[in-house]
This record gives structure tokens, sequence and C-alpha cells, in this order.
């Protein structure tokens, strides 16, 4: 990963969000993107080598596997990350195009051109809608993904046994779960970050709202 281009990504993401959007980018940076990278990635790194089943029917303990786990929580998480982050990419693009088309407007007019964007990252116009959209697409993804974790894996937690009768086993078998325990804790403090990030998202949406409809009737 280069640092310098995220961090000059953070630093735009910043420089042109609210202060409900600054908390919810400090929250997806530290609680969700670097617990991810330091911590859940290795946690979950061991789920398919130490998935074991009593029996030694070649490819029972695959088929098990697949049933109870169709999709890593490691692989959703990362689609998780990229669809709640990309909102933001749009509004520093949406920002630029204002840029560039200001400096082509400047080149063209001369020093006594009227300025067609003052404040290209003012809040105004397209560039309103391009950020309220964003913020009810960002929600929208965490609500999916909370949806889909929940219909995947009941209750956000792992047992420690489940029975797999699939073919092609023999019959019951008994298959026990890599560090269920730790698993669960990780798999509910994202949720509950998400959850975090839901609500910010709304009262952010809810601020600039509250906020245009107060300035039309001022």
């Amino acid at each position: 990963m280069n640092w310098g281009v995220f961090e000059g990504l953070l630093s735009g993401v910043n420089k042109y969000s609210t202060a409900f959007g600054r908390i919810w980018l400090s929250l997806v940076f530290i609680f969700r993107l670097l617990v991810y990278v330091v911590a859940a990635e290795r946690v979950w790194s061991d789920d398919h080598k130490d998935f074991d089943c009593n029996t030694r029917q070649p490819g029972c303990t695959n088929v098990c596997y697949d049933h109870f786990f169709p999709v890593s929580h490691i692989r959703l998480w990362a689609l998780q990350l990229i669809l709640v982050t990309c909102p933001s990419l749009l509004v520093i693009m949406h920002v630029a195009y204002r840029k560039a088309k200001e400096q082509r407007h400047r080149s063209a007019g001369g020093d006594d051109h009227r300025c067609m964007y003052p404040n290209p990252g003012k809040k105004r116009g397209g560039l309103w809608w391009t950020y309220l959209l964003s913020l009810v697409f960002k929600a929208g993804v965490d609500v999916a993904f909370l949806y889909i974790f929940y219909q995947l894996y009941r209750n956000y937690t792992l047992p420690r046994l489940v029975k797999c009768e699939l073919p092609p086993c023999p019959n019951v078998v008994d298959c026990f779960i890599s560090r269920p325990t730790e698993k669960s804790i990780f798999t509910l403090f994202m949720v509950v970050i998400t959850c975090v990030c839901i609500v910010l998202s709304l009262i952010e949406a809810t601020y600039l709202i509250g906020k245009r409809c107060r300035e039309c009737l001022l």
C-alpha cells in the first residue's frame, strides 16, 4: 500500500467533510481499517486449515466448511470497506472537477472574469447533492452488509461445534471451528462500529438537510 497516496486521499476527504464526517472517517480508519489490517486478518488466516471434522472421508471437510462459511468474514469486510469509502472519493472528484472548470473559465475570461465557483469545496448545487447522496449510499451499504452477515451467521456469533451431514460425508459428523470466541468478539466489535457509522451518516444527512432548509427560510 502506498501510504503517501492514502494519506493524501484521507486529507482530501477530511478537508471537504463536516464535523460529523470527520468523526465517521476517524472511526472507519482507526476502528475498521486498522483493526482489519492489524488483527482481524490474522484471526481468520487459519479458518479453513483448522476447520476440523471427525471423519477421514475425502471431501467431507471441504464441503462442510463451504456450507457453514460460504463467504469469509474477511472478504465481506474488505468489500464493505471499499464500497463505503468510494462515495467520499466521488466528493473529492467532484471538487476537483469544479476546480478544473473554474481554471478553464479563468483562462478563457482573463483577469476580469466572473468566478463560477468562488469556493469549489463549498457544498452548494450539485456538490451538495453529491455529498448528501454519498451519505445515504454509505449508510445503505452498511445496513445491507449487516443484513448479509445476519443471514449468513445468525446473531453474528460462531458456534464451537457444528454438525454436518452433506454428501460425501458418510453420516452426521462433528466439525469444530477454529477460535470461535475470538472471531465472535471481532465480529460483534465490527457490527457495533458499523452501527455507529450508520448513525453518524444519518445524523450528518439530517444536519445538511436542516441547514439547507434553515437557509432557505431565512
